[in-house]
């Protein structure tokens, strides 16, 4: 396509020029000559390919892409009938496997990244960790928030959950102090323990303050305290064993009796358990001052209402969230991308959480796949766009769309739009016109594709392009075979002209086995019917049924099945039968031949005639000679059956 100059540009400075392609524009940076000068033609370029979606060419997520697409399709498939708990548990099952891959692709990457000697692609690998760690940690929050819907109670502990899988930062350092000779002497051992107090890993904390007691005798006291306290923390329940107003009393309790001990001045001999036993009360200075060790917003947010709301309603979120964050960043940086959407999470504004990973982030995958995910959880249906189609159609189309730029993926993006109702017919069929066809075995791949839909317009195309593919390489076999496939009447003719131009050439056909099995094919234009026929004729004279071949090869002229400018050729392959010791032409087949070869002579002008070179002379004279040997022979032998 030509390149269109970007309107409003400055015809006398540098101009933008750009073609677009089906998921790529070029883009092409120009300086024309001035309009006066007569000058029309460009001074320097360069060119530049803009990609749609370039993370489809990253080999490393290739996993991603085909692994998700069969949960993906296994989704569409469900058992919309099952109904309550049993198709939540499904959904939640289906996001799980979401996840994982996402996480297996991560993994990759890593081990990518490490294995990578090429600085460029190690930053590139890294980069690609960073966001796949950020899709999964925004996937997992609204599978708790949205998908599973957890109600107060067992939502803190689904958060506690989240934020020990997701905040991996202080794993290295745990590791070095729980492996050292003597953990209680190492300089970050309180860090760790901290660690496991602000994730709510009680047990773990103990076990380690155990061999600090051990270590240090004097602090047994305020040790079995604390110990004590963190045992006794009452913990929101997973099963329906307790109801939230009795979770609530136990916890006043036992913050009561946190309250009282801080307050006699118990573990003030001791800084590291005073500031545990601070956090055990919710205290937001103290929690903050662990600052480092949190890392993030959300992870001071989880520790936050573990300690001060553990019973905390779903839509009560949105306001501990938004002072987690003030409170977190303290003014001192502005949100990031990331900080934004899991803020839209919190407030449960779904449609916003779409919308701010679609700019974030570098694909399509992710929203596309979270959408549909959100719109089987009946999350999303009051929701249309303004240009006619919903959110999760829209999505799907854009990722699919990207697919069919790549080489091989454009398989699973076949799959996509067919789970689109309303505009993915259309998107397909303009999609599949613009692959490809570098070989046979792809072009039957995506004729397949084509005949299973329906999609008449497409394979008849596909077909058509073949055809000439083949011709232009003088395959004339598949040419035939790809416009019998395509119905395509004209070229099929075009073709079997070729056929019976090079048997004239050459004496012989090419292709036997298509040609001898054309069966109904042979229908599809007279000239076709004529080269089966023709063939047939040779086949029959091959088998010494010369009966049969001279009423077939009689039939062809008469019928006026043959091209007249054959029936030359005809009459020549007649010569032999007319030689035969037995006699094969009856009287009346005789008179047909003679009348067939006068039409042919006769019909000619005199310009012709003295164009005609002796050869074409003689073959008529050698057959009004045979013709007229034939015909005495078929009298003499037909009067002597009279006779006796």
């Amino acid at each position: 396509p030509p390149l269109l100059v970007v309107p409003g540009a400055d015809p006398s400075a540098r101009q933008l020029c750009f073609a677009w392609g089906p998921a790529e524009a070029l883009v092409c940076e120009t300086l024309f000559g001035s309009r006066g000068t007569g000058e029309g033609g460009p001074s320097s370029s360069r060119l530049f390919v803009v990609r749609k979606d370039q993370d489809i060419y990253i080999q490393t997520l290739r996993k991603l892409f085909n692994e998700s697409h069969g949960i993906f399709i296994g989704l569409q498939r469900s058992e919309e009938e099952l109904a309550g708990k049993s198709r939540k548990a499904q959904l939640v099952q289906v996001s799980k496997n979401y996840r994982s891959v996402i996480r297996a692709c991560m993994e990759d990457m890593h081990q990518a990244a490490i294995s990578a000697r090429d600085p460029a692609l190690h930053s590139q690998y890294s980069t690609q960790v960073s966001i796949l760690s950020a899709m999964e940690l925004i996937w997992n929050l609204c599978e708790i928030l949205f998908v599973e819907a957890a109600a107060a109670g067992p939502l803190l502990l689904r958060l506690l959950d989240w934020v020990r899988l997701h905040v991996c930062d202080v794993d290295n350092m745990v590791r070095e102090v729980l492996s050292s000779e003597n953990p209680s002497k190492h300089e970050l051992f309180w860090n760790v323990v901290d660690v496991f107090v602000l994730q709510g890993r009680m047990d773990e904390a103990r076990h380690l303050l155990s061999k600090e007691v051990s270590a240090n005798p004097t602090s047994v006291n305020m040790y079995k305290i604390l110990d004590d306290l963190m045992k006794k923390m009452p913990v929101p329940s997973l099963s329906n064993t307790q109801t939230l107003t009795e979770m609530e009393l136990k916890w006043q309790h036992w913050h009561e009796e946190c309250q009282r001990y801080l307050q006699d001045g118990t573990f003030a001999s001791n800084s590291h358990m005073e500031s545990i036993c601070k956090i055990l009360l919710g205290d937001e200075d103290a929690i903050l001052e662990k600052k480092e060790l949190l890392t993030t917003w959300y992870h001071f947010l989880v520790t936050r209402l573990l300690y001060s709301h553990p019973t905390v309603k779903p839509m009560e979120l949105r306001f501990y969230a938004q002072s987690s964050m003030d409170l977190f960043l303290g003014g001192e940086s502005s949100p990031e991308p990331l900080d934004t959407i899991l803020m839209a999470a919190f407030e449960f504004e779904m449609h916003q959480v779409i919308k701010e990973c679609s700019i974030a982030l570098s694909n399509w995958w992710f929203v596309a796949h979270l959408t549909d995910l959100l719109d089987h959880c009946k999350l999303l249906q009051s929701h249309n766009l303004y240009f006619g189609s919903n959110m999760r159609e829209f999505l799907l189309l854009e990722y699919a769309s990207g697919l069919f730029s790549h080489h091989s993926l454009w398989q699973l993006g076949v799959d996509y739009f067919d789970h689109c109702p309303e505009y993915g017919r259309v998107y397909l069929e303009l999609h599949i016109e613009r692959i490809p066809l570098n070989t046979e075995q792809k072009a039957l791949k995506v004729l397949r594709i084509c005949e299973q839909r329906q999609m008449h317009e497409q394979v008849r195309s596909i077909c058509k392009i073949m055809a000439m593919k083949a011709l232009r390489n003088n395959r004339l076999g598949s040419a035939l075979s790809w416009s019998i496939r395509a119905k395509d009447a004209a070229f099929a003719t075009l073709i079997s002209d070729r056929f019976l131009k090079d048997y004239c050439e050459r004496g012989s056909f090419s292709d036997l086995d298509l040609i001898d099995n054309l069966g109904p094919s042979m229908l599809l234009s007279d000239r076709l019917t004529f080269l089966g026929k023709y063939r047939e004729f040779h086949r029959l004279y091959g088998e010494k049924r010369f009966s049969e071949a001279a009423r077939l090869l009689l039939m062809l002229m008469t019928a006026r099945i043959a091209p007249r400018s054959f029936w030359m050729t005809l009459l020549t392959d007649a010569l032999p039968l007319l030689e035969q010791k037995e006699v094969i032409f009856s009287a009346e087949q005789t008179y047909e031949l003679m009348r067939c070869l006068e039409d042919l002579t006769t019909g000619k002008s005199d310009k012709q005639k003295f164009q005609e070179d002796d050869v074409e002379t003689m073959k008529v004279e050698m057959l009004r000679l045979a013709l007229a040997r034939n015909l005495a022979r078929v009298i003499i032998k037909e009067g002597t059956l009279e006779g006796s």
